[in-house]
């Protein structure tokens, strides 16, 4: 049966990582914005995978749907995922994807759920035209000063498959000064996360009560601006 929206719900929720069907995904950009909508997101980016292909058929089919929802409560972001391909190559498929129009580009760190190359965080974090490295696994202090010094932020997740090193991520963004977001990496509705789950992903990753603020509300605004969505 599906959820009935309740008539005015609370913006609480900023989502910078999903996937839809155009790729990996089981539901297409429409289904996933109507889901966020139903759960109060203020916004969710979808960020289908690119590789070493022309990311300009996928961003045009996904800025088709998302002038639908131009004018609802809900902020739509079309953007991509760089994902396994050789490091020396990140920053020219980056810069590709900003011209084809991505409103916000991410790059698929070095989670230890998959075969990344090795070096791939180093070369996100090493241009600013990276908004968020998602799950970047055993995160080095050095990458994170980098991530720090090109304004990119680093990713909780709330997918299973990836959370392991959600505590080695947190400590030492928060070591460092970061800026984190908690993202569902969601690639079905039923995997997108309310408000109240990404808060226990970020304390259950020992983010301090004093710091969940920040993660959850301050820094997704700040990114949405970054977005040009804000």
């Amino acid at each position: 049966m599906p959820k009935i929206p309740s008539a005015s719900p609370r913006r609480e929720r900023y989502d910078f990582h999903s996937h839809t069907f155009l790729t990996d995904g089981r539901a297409s950009a429409t289904d996933m914005w109507r889901e966020a909508d139903v759960l109060g997101h203020q916004a969710l980016a979808v960020t289908d995978h690119v590789a070493l292909e022309d990311p300009k058929p996928l961003l045009d089919r996904l800025r088709q749907e998302a002038a639908a929802w131009e004018g609802e409560e809900l902020t739509t972001l079309i953007g991509v995922e760089v994902t396994m391909i050789p490091p020396r190559k990140i920053p020219d498929v980056v810069r590709a994807a900003r011209r084809a129009g991505a409103e916000i580009v991410i790059v698929h760190g070095e989670t230890p759920a998959n075969p990344v190359p090795m070096g791939t965080n180093r070369a996100a974090v090493e241009l600013n035209e990276v908004d968020v490295l998602a799950h970047p696994g055993f995160l080095t202090v050095s990458d994170a000063e980098l991530a720090k010094a090109h304004d990119v932020v680093l990713e909780l997740t709330a997918r299973a498959l990836h959370m392991v090193t959600n505590g080695h991520v947190a400590r030492t963004a928060l070591e460092v000064g970061n800026d984190l977001v908690v993202d569902s990496d969601a690639h079905a509705t039923d995997q997108l996360v309310s408000a109240a789950h990404a808060r226990q992903v970020a304390r259950g990753a020992g983010v301090p009560d004093s710091a969940v603020t920040r993660v959850l509300r301050e820094t997704p605004q700040r990114l949405l601006k970054r977005c040009g969505k804000g």
